[in-house]
């Protein structure tokens, strides 16, 4: 991780202002290396109250789209690697929220590119390097490829030999991951009075 500093969240959901700041990296650096990869402007990591927030709505948002790949549409291939996109890409722009990147800046420089996503997460301490991950998130990527208007102008994306199963679990395991490294949890269900 290079010249990061580690900055824990809070019980309270909020880091400690003033542990937050990340110094910016190296050329030689992990994080260096993947802006020059990508082409993009290199930025200084701060983690906010606001960054948190929009981090924990992330979170709950890549948990509400779960149920998608779970519906009776995911049973068409396309809707559910696009699906599958969405969830992912949600949840691993959480982790890079809370730890600092504005988004406005992960807009722009990974935009729908969950392979990107999962690098620069990486690079910053997410600790989710695992091969089939990394190769469905090649085969998402960008996952725009997945959706009904690219099936229509004849786009047929590769599977990469992957099945609705496996996609699904490891969709979940990584929002798991994201749950666990951010500190959000799940949103539990509200209970029906008794």
């Amino acid at each position: 991780m290079d010249t990061i500093v580690p900055a824990t969240s809070s019980h309270l959901g909020a880091p400690a202002l003033g542990a937050a700041i990340i110094t910016l990296p190296g050329k030689n650096s992990e994080l260096g290396g993947l802006w020059r990869r990508y082409d993009a402007r290199p930025v200084r990591l701060l983690r906010t109250r606001e960054g948190r927030a929009l981090s924990l709505d992330r979170y709950h948002r890549a948990g509400e789209f779960m149920g998608s790949l779970a519906s009776p549409m995911a049973d068409d291939t396309a809707y559910l690697f696009y699906s599958a996109g969405i969830v992912a890409q949600l949840a691993m722009s959480s982790h890079l929220l809370d730890v600092g990147f504005p988004d406005a800046w992960c807009a722009k420089y990974i935009g729908l590119h969950v392979d990107r996503s999962l690098a620069y997460a990486n690079a910053t301490g997410f600790g989710f390097e695992d091969t089939e991950t990394e190769r469905l998130m090649d085969v998402l990527s960008p996952y725009w490829k997945w959706n009904d208007l690219s099936r229509a102008h004849g786009i047929k994306p590769d599977t990469g030999g992957f099945v609705a199963g496996q996609v699904r679990d490891i969709i979940t395991a990584l929002l798991d991951h994201v749950a666990e490294v951010t500190g959000h949890g799940r949103r539990k269900q509200r209970r029906s009075p008794s």
